[in-house]
């Protein structure tokens, strides 16, 4: 019998927290372990107690590794309808508070064991890889592809001296994605370019939304509602854009009743705005998108530009709704979707609106849900992955070693990745580019918690 395939999916984030980097490489390895022809490992960040606390909702904590998996293996076991059949592994991290994002600590690659590494699959691959010291990615595995989940250089562009800081991390991103990823794949047109990057859009929908969906469709029921919008209520996530349009076309959209929901730092400054709009516009806390207070809205408005692929633009179509959004790259993977209606200034934005109101949705085909699903996101990805077929030789890869013996004398990709080494392995270079203070190597706590050797003493 053949060897089985050995798949490591690593990515920045972790149930509880409700964002993509954490809900969709968890489907992923779901549905590529599903027909059991291959195995899988989802190696997802561990925090301490402290740093748990500033990052997961509603006082939710671990004292545990496998208390937190059983937890998000039973949120997962509520949405798909086959056992799970991969593994998961942590790694040690800590939370960035002034960058709001978990950042790995010490060689995160270890958490596979040479013997095992195959195929590496980095969920924000420039991410994972700022600060990275230790075993080269590409020469641990035979195969790493990066999936490229944000628009980083939108983010940082919006911060005081934006346009520098969006220069220069657009260098180091090209850098470390360079020497670190044999393949890269863009969610979408709207992120970053990375020399010969594929742009496909690999995720799919939360199997319950395409339910909720059939469940509308098949009941015959109206969408009694009429517009909402959904998402973390900070003033990037799409709320400036939203309001700004309905400032702009107040005369146009009178009669306009809108409900947002969201929670974020953003919310008492949103709400505000809100109330100063003579339109209808309730502010109510964040909801998770397939609870049955979203299932008779008819229309969805999501103006947003700074989502590589929406996943809430993509669950609003399959439960069947109308859905209004910017004429985007980050939208062009839902243009295929008669639902969909796009514009390309705030004049086509009230026509559309206007329109999405006055009109009833199409229903999906089968062809149209299957598209929006993880079976097809999976064959989508195992395909511009190249990994359908089996891997082309060249990509073998090396016998792992440390850089501390790496000559000058080899490649130049090599000799950019030696300089990476050299500069993560340095408290002050890391701290110069953003890295938390001690993350070089694992802590005593994260040590213990892990069941991890104990670093040297320094």
């Amino acid at each position: 019998m053949d060897k089985k395939q050995h798949i490591a999916i690593f990515t920045t984030a972790s149930l509880p927290w409700m964002t993509g980097t954490a809900v969709n490489p968890l489907f992923r390895a779901a549905y590529l372990a599903k027909d059991g022809s291959r195995r899988v490992t989802l190696v997802i960040p561990w925090l301490t107690l402290d740093h748990q606390k500033l990052v997961y909702p509603a006082n939710i904590t671990f004292s545990s590794p496998s208390e937190q998996e059983a937890y998000v293996r039973k949120w997962l076991e509520e949405r798909v309808s086959f056992p799970l059949g991969f593994d998961i592994r942590f790694y040690p991290a800590k939370f960035a508070v002034d960058k709001r994002s978990i950042l790995a600590v010490g060689d995160i690659s270890e958490v596979i064991p040479d013997e095992e590494a195959e195929v590496a699959v980095l969920e924000e691959p420039e991410h994972l890889t700022w600060f990275h010291h230790g075993k080269r990615w590409k020469t641990k595995f035979r195969l790493v592809i990066g999936i490229i989940h944000t628009n980083y250089l939108e983010y940082v562009r919006r911060e005081k001296n934006g346009r520098m800081k969006a220069l220069i991390l657009k260098y180091l991103n090209n850098w470390v994605v360079g020497i670190y990823c044999h393949k890269v794949i863009r969610l979408s047109a709207a992120t970053q370019d990375y020399p010969e990057s594929i742009i496909c859009n690999v995720h799919g929908v939360n199997p319950k939304f395409l339910e909720i969906g059939d469940k509308k469709r098949d009941g015959n029921t109206n969408f009694s509602k009429g517009a909402y919008y959904i998402g973390k209520m900070v003033w990037s996530k799409g709320y400036k854009e939203l309001l700004k349009l309905l400032r702009l076309h107040q005369k146009e959209l009178a009669g306009l009743e809108m409900d947002l929901y969201g929670t974020g730092e953003d919310s008492d400054q949103i709400k505000e705005a809100a109330k100063k709009l003579k339109l209808v516009i309730r502010v109510n806390p964040g909801r998770d998108h397939a609870d049955p207070v979203f299932h008779d809205y008819k229309v969805f408005l999501n103006p947003s530009t700074t989502d590589v692929v929406c996943t809430t633009t993509a669950e609003a179509l399959a439960m069947g709704k109308i859905v209004v959004c910017a004429n985007h790259p980050s939208n062009d993977f839902f243009k295929q979707f008669p639902n969909c209606r796009t514009y390309d200034n705030s004049k086509g934005f009230v026509e559309a609106t206007l329109k999405a109101l006055n009109e009833e949705p199409a229903e999906l085909t089968d062809a149209q849900r299957h598209e929006l699903s993880w079976e097809a996101a999976t064959e989508r990805f195992l395909k511009v992955a190249g990994l359908d077929r089996e891997l082309p030789k060249k990509l073998t890869k090396r016998p792992s070693k440390n850089f501390a013996t790496l000559s000058f004398s080899s490649k130049m990709e090599d000799a950019s990745a030696y300089l990476h080494y050299v500069a993560s392995g340095s408290e002050a270079s890391r701290k110069a580019f953003g890295a938390i203070p001690g993350t070089l190597q694992p802590d005593e706590e994260l040590c213990k918690e892990l069941g991890l050797a104990r670093p040297a003493a320094t």
